[in-house]
């Protein structure tokens, strides 16, 4: 009697011949999968590895692509990572891609190195805003879409009411969608045989010339720079010599491979294949996302279209609390920016804080994610400077500034008006919210472009509001205020004239310019005095009194004073007479007054990191 076979083991043994590099382009299906946060892309990516035994069942874990601790611990894919699985004679590419808006760049980057796309939906809360946005963006790319309803093993799911709503809003019919629950397994199989069967194989040429396109890279301290690669014409082989078109530099193949998801390492990588790459770079700009790499002996003519680079929407100075640690944090950056492509950074200097870097982020969660691995894989200690945004200032004699950084802001005189930059901001919400959220909204300065009922019970908003209004807290006021329902997807919308003035923070008449910042004239007052307030508990007692300022231009709008420390001049003094202790007080009064003209006051690191944090 035969041996039973496991579906893993049935997979194994039906692509026994799909060895990588000989396999026929129609034999190959590349796919990502996307969704809203936390819609249960990382358990259906689980999931798969189960049913197609790439995973041993003794090592198998939540999260098993989720690489990072950051990603476990926060329970969100910050990474898009890839994995080759054979499913009844196909060899399937799959790429988890992240759900968060900060990280959209990621997703385009996964896109592009696809043919097609599962789009999951929550069977329970339907299609959120960043549905949208992840589905148009396959749209664009001209991937084909599959669409799928998970968790329908939920008590509140209603796959019926989410499929119409998926068949309004995307005009996918019905018919063609998918129930399947990414917890259980249920619809799984079905899922892959879909992928199998809509899904186009790629175009590829085997005796083209070699073009294979770089779409992620990470630094490894042992191998250099291991590039994950999406071969497009002729054939990846270890023994090459290759070019890398954009950086102009040749280096030989050291190890070429697959992630099974276990890195298994392979002689040649054909057409539509995608793998690991591994040529002993050792300077990190040579390999960069969006790189074409190409044989240096007989190189394609044509270079891949590649990406187009991301533009950054929120700013911050980040600064080594020890000096010494500036090189290092150079390094850091140089190796965290081949990871993750989508941040920018150019040197600075503070007079409060030093020598720093100046760094351009997608969003806030992307910028606190960067410090946070910064702090963790490179043991670095920094302080973060407020968040900013870039401003357009208009000169009175015709010219134009762009501002990221409040210090740079030009004098009012030579001022004739700033601009700031807009989002399209899509919020989908319950109706019950719907005052809630308009009222969210139209206290951040937005404007509402449209309102839709998607169906009784959910509203489509889409505000026009500006991007300094929406980085620092919106999403978490929009969440609270919603119970957690609503959902959030921007776009930028250009740029518009706002009524902006810069609030200085002066400690003993001195402005400390890492407390500058650049607000709506109308929230200025506020937030002078919430800093003023903040810093006086911070800073600590002197011998003399120090005053705390907040000040518009030459107009002071807040002020708080640390009193000064005081000495009992008096205490060797009982009885006897009143001018003897007259005059010890007036001496005392001359030498604080002394002190005051030429002291400076110390801010301590931890007054900078306290009032700087974001969640405050």
């Amino acid at each position: 009697m035969s041996p039973s076979v496991s579906p893993g083991n049935q997979a194994r043994t039906s692509g026994a011949a799909l060895v990588p590099g000989d396999v026929p382009v129609e034999r190959i299906r590349n796919f990502s999968i996307i969704s809203h946060v936390d819609h249960g892309k990382s358990t259906l990516s689980d999931r798969i590895l189960e049913l197609t035994g790439a995973v041993d069942p003794r090592l198998m874990r939540e999260q098993y692509l989720d690489s990072m601790d950051i990603e476990r611990e926060r329970g969100i894919t910050i990474k898009a990572q890839n994995v080759r699985v054979v499913h009844r004679g196909y060899v399937l590419h799959l790429i988890d891609t992240p759900g968060h808006v900060d990280f959209g760049y990621e997703v385009s980057r996964s896109l592009a190195a696809c043919e097609g796309a599962v789009l999951l939906v929550d069977a329970s809360q339907g299609i959120q805003a960043q549905t949208l946005a992840n589905c148009y963006q396959a749209i664009e790319h001209d991937l084909e879409i599959v669409p799928v309803l998970n968790k329908i093993d939920l008590p509140a799911a209603d796959p019926k009411r989410c499929a119409k709503e998926i068949e309004q809003v995307l005009g996918i019919p019905t018919t063609d969608i998918l129930e399947i629950s990414a917890k259980t397994g249920q619809g799984v199989a079905a899922l892959l045989d879909a992928v199998v069967e809509r899904v186009p194989p790629p175009k590829g040429d085997r005796t083209a010339p070699l073009r294979a396109l770089i779409f992620d890279s990470a630094y490894d301290q042992y191998r250099g720079v291991v590039s994950s690669v999406r071969v497009v014409d002729g054939v990846l082989d270890e023994r090459s010599r290759l070019r890398f078109v954009q950086a102009g530099a040749v280096h030989d193949v050291e190890e070429l491979g697959v992630r099974t998801p276990e890195p298994l390492r392979s002689s040649r990588l054909g057409p539509g294949e995608v793998g690991y790459l591994v040529a002993g770079i050792k300077d990190v700009g040579e390999a960069r996302s969006g790189e074409t790499v190409t044989d240096a002996a007989a190189p394609a003519a044509e270079p891949l279209a590649g990406y187009r680079d991301p533009k950054p929407m929120v700013f911050c100075g980040l600064y080594p609390i020890d000096g010494d640690e500036l090189p290092d944090l150079r390094d850091a950056l140089d190796k965290l920016k081949l990871n993750d492509a989508s941040f920018t950074y150019e040197p600075e200097s503070s007079h409060a804080l030093g020598f720093g870097f100046r760094c351009g982020f997608l969003g806030l969660l992307h910028m606190e994610i960067i410090r946070e691995r910064l702090e963790r894989e490179f043991d670095l200690s920094l302080i973060a400077t407020a968040p900013s945004v870039e401003y357009r200032a208009h000169l009175s004699d015709g010219n134009v500034v762009e501002v990221d950084n409040p210090t740079d802001l030009p004098d009012p005189s030579r001022l004739d008006h700033i601009d700031e930059p807009m989002l399209r901001a899509t919020v989908l919400t319950p109706a019950e919210y719907t005052g809630t959220v308009m009222d969210l909204c139209q206290s951040r300065r937005g404007e509402m472009q449209r309102m839709e009922y998607l169906s009784p019970e959910r509203v489509e908003f889409v505000y026009t509001i500006p991007l300094a209004e929406v980085v620092v807290d919106f999403f978490d006021q929009l969440k609270s205020r919603t119970k957690g329902y609503a959902s959030l997807d921007y776009e930028p919308a250009g740029y518009a004239t706002a009524n902006l003035v810069r609030v200085d923070m002066l400690i003993n008449h001195e402005p400390v310019d890492a407390f500058s910042t650049i607000v709506h004239r109308s929230q200025a007052d506020a937030y002078g005095r919430r800093m003023v307030d903040k810093l006086r508990e911070l800073i600590p007692r002197q011998l003399f009194d120090v005053p705390i300022q907040a000040a518009i231009g030459g107009r002071v709008v807040a002020r708080e004073t640390v009193r000064a420390r005081r000495k009992d001049v008096l205490a060797k003094c009982y009885g006897g007479d009143i001018t003897r202790k007259r005059k010890l007080i007036e001496r005392q009064k001359e030498g604080k007054k002394r002190m005051k003209n030429i002291g400076r006051v110390e801010v301590p690191q931890e007054a900078f990191i306290s009032a700087l944090r974001l969640d405050d």
